[in-house]
């Protein structure tokens, strides 16, 4: 998960006077750079960063840092920090880029949408999709599918999104999912929704469960896994559980849902939202994600579900990581069995549930198995059922809507 923004508050925007007001704002076109000044009327004892954020929302958080160690930026004529805290009648200068010309081109994607309004819209995101374009891909996202979404909008659909990230080619992304994690995932349309949501998430007032098919039989039924998590110390691609100053806090709920003779379904409850957090969190439990090749997951067809395989990553409190030539190349020797039943880790973001930012409603989404999770459920339930669905304390997924009963 992303940073979140902070979200202005009345009192905070209320707290200056705008010097030269007939300056265009960051998210106006223009060709050169722009001077925006103001003067604090009030103490708000806020870092300059954080301020910037909310009088400029146009730019991010680490755009605007990366524009204060520049020096463009100024407090009282003097070179600042972005730690720097601003006073009762400061005055800061920032010289403001040009924004640089970005399009998403709209691509025919097809999108499974679960709830849209004015404000927001919420899919279930399908496999082998990344969220957001890059630099140097941009194409073949899921904001390449919203730009084509809302092509009647505009050229590229991409002002009917939330001006939050547009620089960094995510324009309205409050929250991501890995490439090949599929399910809930919601996208802010305007600044304020942005903000709004980005707060709960970064409040970790939004409840996110997911569900996971993992190899062998998990025990207890239901624990804490507190864990911290930081990059892995030897593979670029991966993380890993870490107990020294780069680990940060990861805490994650799981409940069995469903036993069976060799592997688990297992739902999830997210306390924090670190990258890889369920896949680091399940492998160092001992009951990797089924086909999870980076973190010791096993592919699985037709024999794997006659005969379980004892995982890579099967050794309880060891974060077991390939590398990505390693992953690549037991893909390659699976690529020509017709057998597998799935090509990707069986992760899915079942439920995800906020309060709206417009109503203050609390809202709760569920996305249905997308298919290859879903058929591999039911080869585990037609030939591996050990326990049928369980009724676990605390459990939010609700399995009859996940899978329908097949007739």
């Amino acid at each position: 998960m992303t940073e979140a923004p902070d979200q202005p508050s009345g009192d905070e925007v209320a707290g200056d006077e705008l010097i030269d007001p007939e300056a265009p704002s960051a998210c106006e076109e223009s060709d050169h750079p722009e001077h925006r000044r103001f003067r604090l009327t009030r103490d708000l004892n806020k870092r300059l960063d954080r301020y910037l954020c909310d009088r400029l929302p146009g730019l991010s958080r680490s755009r605007l840092q990366k524009l204060i160690n520049e020096g463009a930026v100024s407090v009282n004529g003097r070179t600042p920090k972005s730690s720097t805290k601003i006073r009762l009648g400061d005055e800061i200068d920032v010289v403001v880029p040009p924004p640089l010309i970005k399009q998403i081109p709209p691509e025919d994607i097809p999108l499974d949408i679960l709830y849209e309004d004015k404000h927001l819209i919420v899919l279930n995101k399908q496999p082998s999709l990344i969220v957001h374009p890059a630099r140097s891909n941009l194409h073949g996202t899921l904001l390449n599918g919203l730009a084509w979404h809302f092509r009647d909008v505009q050229t590229t659909g991409m002002a009917a999104l939330s001006n939050v990230g547009v620089e960094e080619f995510r324009p309205g992304v409050v929250h991501r999912l890995d490439k090949d994690t599929t399910g809930c995932i919601v996208f802010a349309k305007n600044d304020e929704a942005h903000w709004r949501l980005g707060r709960q998430f970064e409040q970790r007032t939004v409840q996110k469960y997911y569900l996971a098919i993992v190899h062998g039989e998990i025990t207890p039924p239901g624990d804490v896994i507190d864990a911290p998590i930081g990059k892995h110390p030897n593979i670029t691609e991966a993380y890993a559980v870490r107990h020294d100053n780069t680990g940060r806090d990861s805490v994650t709920i799981y409940r069995v849902r469903e036993v069976f003779d060799g592997f688990s379904l297992v739902e999830l409850e997210l306390k924090t939202g670190r990258t890889h957090q369920i896949r680091v969190h399940l492998t160092w439990l001992g009951h990797p994600i089924v086909s999870d090749i980076i973190y010791g997951g096993e592919p699985i067809g037709e024999p794997e579900i006659a005969a379980p395989p004892t995982a890579a990553g099967s050794q309880p409190m060891l974060t077991f990581a390939r590398n990505k030539p390693d992953g690549v190349k037991i893909w390659e020797q699976m690529a020509e069995r017709d057998d597998l039943l799935i090509f990707r880790p069986a992760l899915h973001a079942a439920v995800l549930e906020f309060d709206h930012p417009d109503t203050g409603e609390r809202m709760s989404f569920t996305a249905p198995l997308r298919e290859d999770m879903a058929g591999l459920l039911r080869r585990l339930r037609d030939e591996r059922s050990k326990s049928g669905p369980l009724k676990a304390d605390g459990a939010r997924v609700e399995l009859d809507k996940m899978v329908p009963s097949q007739t």
